[in-house]
């Protein structure tokens, strides 16, 4: 299957060439250009099939024509090789865990995938002496999840911009003590500026022509396509629970739109979805856009669930594309909140002191959002996207307790930083690059 650029329909690319390129030349983001559906026989017996399984047909549909099964099937065993649990919060309200991976966060999976798939095609690309540069922007556990991801992955080295002050100590630290072929940029301003510096890259024809660059954010088809594996595997755990999946509602928390829309694909794909909830921070564009018909993206401002703080996300350009532009389509579909810290905060305490639950800043934007749109005698899902730990003076305060620190977060906590520290415009990090690769 080609993929074309959201800024030229006529434009085409090869899956190889979209995941190495990550943005189109033209500064679009790539889009398949259909979306397959899968056979209705296999949501007949998706209640008795595993998370791998159910991965490997939602992959297959998308990508069987351009990878191998066999190397397809690999690339979906190793990056899921950990359990994503389903569990009821409350009557008709689920958390999907997201946070099992070695990085306990949502992005563990799309990351994992995409630095298997671009290791293939650089290894089929036959030229041992190519090195693709992976630049990526976070906001928080975007960078953890691309750096443990793409550790070591031969012919690959990663740059990681990130805002300083503006993420987590513990996120900061799976990203920044790691070292080998993975540098930290520390970049003074916000997430929007790092973004801003890596889409300028992409479209820099003289860094291009010097560099293979490619990016790990959710704008490379790679790192988003692989999240629909989530919805699926939800509506399969619900299926093998007996419980009614004819009225199902899914409540994303919303940062840079790569996983919701995801699931807009995964819904197109056959998966019988109701309704969306983009769950916003004070960071909310996307539901202004709802309310209004406008879309106007602002400076973002910094919240306690700062993967989310994102004042112009990127795969808006997606979700515009994928209802052809139909403002009443999308709002159809999807309906939107915000929450301002003291909600957050108040929710996290809520639900702890009455269940024993213990939600992270982004899973409580995501469960109070779906409590406040769910319809009466629909089920419920929300996304719990990382690990409380995470954040674990947040939600210590919260909850006032001492949360334990996982084993896997501890060994990130005992590593040295390492950062390159860099002013928020673009000539820097071209600077930087061009020093830095040659």
């Amino acid at each position: 299957m080609n993929y074309y650029s959201t800024n030229n329909p006529h434009y085409r690319a090869s899956l190889s060439e979209a995941v190495t390129q990550g943005l189109a030349p033209d500064g679009g983001l790539y889009m398949p250009e259909r979306i397959p559906s899968i056979p209705m026989a296999f949501f007949k017996h998706i209640g008795q099939m595993s998370l791998q399984e159910i991965a490997f047909v939602v992959a297959s549909t998308l990508f069987g024509n351009d990878i191998q099964s066999d190397n397809l099937k690999k690339i979906v065993t190793e990056t899921l090789s950990f359990d994503i649990p389903l569990k009821e919060v409350e009557p008709g309200i689920y958390a999907l865990e997201l946070f099992h991976g070695p990085t306990l966060a949502f992005k563990d999976v799309g990351a994992r995938f995409m630095a298997r798939m671009l290791a293939l095609f650089n290894n089929e690309g036959g030229d041992n002496e190519s090195v693709v540069n992976v630049l990526v922007a976070t906001s928080g556990d975007t960078g953890s999840a691309v750096a443990n991801g793409f550790l070591d992955v031969p012919g690959v080295r990663v740059f990681v911009l990130y805002p300083q002050g503006k993420v987590s100590r513990i996120q900061e630290a799976q990203f920044t003590t790691l070292g080998r072929n993975i540098t930290a940029i520390e970049v003074d301003g916000t997430f929007d500026d790092c973004q801003a510096m890596v889409k300028s890259a992409f479209i820099d024809p003289t860094l291009n022509s010097a560099l293979t660059l490619t990016s790990a954010n959710s704008i490379n088809v790679a790192r988003f396509l692989p999240q629909m594996f989530y919805y699926f595997h939800a509506y399969a755990r619900l299926a093998e629970m007996g419980v009614p999946v004819d009225r199902l509602t899914v409540s994303v928390p919303s940062g840079n739109f790569g996983n919701i829309c995801s699931a807009l694909i995964a819904k197109r794909m056959g998966l019988n979805i109701s309704h969306f909830i983009a769950a916003n921070n004070r960071n909310d564009v996307f539901l202004q856009y709802l309310l209004t018909g406008k879309y106007v993206p602002r400076p973002s401002v910094q919240t306690v669930a700062n993967a989310m703080d994102v004042g112009n996300p990127s795969n808006f350009a997606r979700i515009l594309d994928l209802y052809g532009g139909s403002y009443d389509d999308i709002c159809r579909d999807i309906s939107g909140f915000t929450y301002n810290d003291d909600q957050i905060l108040h929710t996290v305490s809520e639900l702890y002191n009455r269940t024993g639950y213990v939600l992270d800043p982004h899973g409580a934007v995501a469960y109070r959002a779906l409590k406040d749109g769910i319809e009466p005698g629909a089920i419920g899902i929300f996304l719990e996207t990382a690990h409380p730990a995470k954040f674990k003076s947040t939600v210590d305060s919260a909850i006032g307790t001492d949360l334990p620190i996982p084993s896997k977060l501890a060994m990130f906590m005992r590593g040295e930083k390492q950062t390159v520290k860099m002013s928020p415009q673009y000539p820097a990090l071209r600077k930087f690059l061009l020093n830095e690769c040659h």
